[in-house]
């Protein structure tokens, strides 16, 4: 297990990831207080006289944000100074980072092949008159379009597809011609990879996914190293008022003392359905980074931790996927991934991705493995029988 420094525990003492985990952003103990305080309620605070003081106004500051958003800048870089803002969904964490940092006359690079929103937020940076330019996350692609960007985005591995890119190599690319870079996190989480520490200027998730782990919260974040870019981050949020709520930032970080036990769960998991996947002549296009026989399991290994909970293939066909779906018993259909209950969905029924109309986004989750992976199995032999039960 990898060890680090960790300022919840003390200067000097060396932890590790499940140790950091339950302790991440705790207050120091206060005789006859929980050791994690409520969720703070409140739309202003007492202020007389000058205004002075960490806590004016709700749209500012909340208690229970700094102390989420300590816990999650210890996870995504431990023993480090950084600032990290939450937000009330990844899509106003992302939004955050590109509309704050970019200009009219600016350029943009996103990924060809990221999450499904990515087109819309395209839309709005080009009404903005802000040059957009897309390139695939494999191979590096996006190499080829940096040249005179102001921010690049970064998304590994991919949503839907998980494909993984060299961080580092395109950090050191961008940063060479004075491009910002922002990598999506959220589907290796803080556990699983940390971009701060492979150059990126930001780090940003959508925790309602892995960071959380238990479908029922929607939340976004951003860590940064760098003082004034928080302070744009932060600019932002108070200008849109784009706010986590704070029973939301409560959920979140108490969720976050099991990530660990989560995650090694679910990454055994999604393996292990990876694995028993990998012979099947109904099953095309299997990718996931943990298998010695991916594309990207190579540069994933260089750069990850742990390779995440989603699993993506394909079946022959939609009905064939339907029929799978349909047949399944520990999994439920849903769009998320991250989560201790298993879900998969066919991606294409919402049309904005390219994928094929087999495709399938498996997420892994907590449930025993030998369980799991014969519900999987059980399906796909319904599946390919042409039943559903």
């Amino acid at each position: 297990m990898t060890e680090h420094h960790s300022p919840a525990v003390g200067a000097g003492t060396r932890i590790g990831d499940g140790t950091l985990a339950v302790r991440a952003g705790l207050p120091e103990p206060v005789k006859n207080e929980p050791t994690m305080p409520g969720p703070v309620f409140a739309a202003h605070f007492h202020l007389p006289g000058d205004v002075e003081g960490p806590y004016t106004y709700g749209r500012d500051t909340n208690p229970t944000w700094t102390l989420l958003e300590q816990a999650i800048g210890e996870l995504e870089a431990p023993g480090e100074e950084v600032h990290t803002i939450a937000f009330p969904s990844g899509m106003a964490a992302v939004s955050a980072v590109l509309l704050s940092q970019a200009r009219t006359g600016d350029t943009v690079v996103l990924p060809s092949d990221g999450y499904q929103a990515l087109p819309l937020l395209r839309e709005q940076l080009e009404a903005y008159a802000i040059q957009v330019r897309t390139a695939p996350t494999g191979d590096d692609a996006q190499l080829a379009v940096l040249e005179g960007a102001r921010l690049l985005w970064i998304e590994t591995p991919s949503n839907p597809g998980l494909d993984v890119c060299d961080v580092r190599r395109l950090v050191d690319a961008a940063h060479a011609g004075g491009t910002l870079v922002a990598v999506d996190n959220t589907l290796a989480t803080p556990l699983g990879q940390r971009p701060l520490a492979l150059g990126a200027d930001f780090s940003v998730a959508s925790g309602t996914k892995g960071l959380t782990g238990h479908g029922d919260v929607l939340l976004g974040y951003v860590v940064c190293r760098d003082p004034e870019l928080a302070a744009d981050i932060r600019r932002w949020r108070k200008i849109v008022g784009a706010i986590p709520g704070p029973m939301e930032a409560w959920l979140a970080h108490r969720s976050l003392a099991t990530i660990h036990l989560r995650a090694q769960r679910q990454w055994a998991n999604a393996l292990a359905v990876a694995e028993a996947l990998a012979d099947r002549d109904d099953v095309s296009g299997l990718r996931y980074p943990g298998l010695a026989s991916d594309p990207s399991h190579k540069t994933a290994a260089r750069q990850m931790r742990g390779f995440g909970s989603v699993v993506s293939f394909t079946l022959p066909d939609r009905a064939h996927a339907e029929r799978f779906m349909a047949a399944l018993r520990l999994v439920e259909d849903a769009t998320s991934f991250g989560g201790v209950r298993s879900t998969a969905e066919r991606r294409g029924r919402w049309g904005g991705d390219d994928v094929p109309e087999g495709f399938i986004r498996f997420s892994a989750g907590a449930e025993d493995t030998d369980d799991l992976v014969a519900d999987v199995l059980r399906a796909l032999e319904l599946a390919g029988a042409g039943t559903e039960a």
